[in-house]
């Protein structure tokens, strides 16, 4: 018996989870433990292809911006969504909400012409 891909999984190999890096750590990723502290402490988590569109696109983000984006993902948890837009007055910001991970992100110019697809919802900061 083979190993079969997940549809939309992709890059994770035996003892790595997908996009979080090696579970036994190594010199330029986060170990286990870290992630996991970073899980209980709640906060959002941005994922690496997240952090290469924000340097690509020169978005920016502050520890004011976290917080409305965190309370933005907690509000939708509550309502029962599980991935959302949160789109700010100058970027948008794709949310998996179980994993409290930015997914991506992109600035409002670049939503023109632009279609966002799998997103059961969106929250306006």
């Amino acid at each position: 018996m083979g190993v079969e891909r997940i549809p939309g999984m992709s890059g994770a190999s035996p003892g790595q989870a997908a996009g979080r890096g090696s579970l036994s750590g190594g010199s330029s990723k986060k170990a286990f433990g870290d992630v996991l502290r970073e899980r209980a402490e709640g906060g959002l988590v941005f994922s690496q292809h997240a952090k290469k569109r924000m340097g690509e696109r020169g978005i920016q983000v502050d520890p004011s911006l976290i917080g409305r984006m965190e309370r933005a993902v907690e509000s939708a948890r509550l309502k029962g969504a599980r991935e959302i837009a949160v789109i700010g007055n100058r970027d948008v910001f794709i949310v998996n909400i179980p994993n409290r991970t930015v997914v991506t992100t992109m600035s409002r110019d670049d939503l023109k012409n632009r279609i966002i697809t799998n997103v059961d919802s969106a929250v306006f900061m």
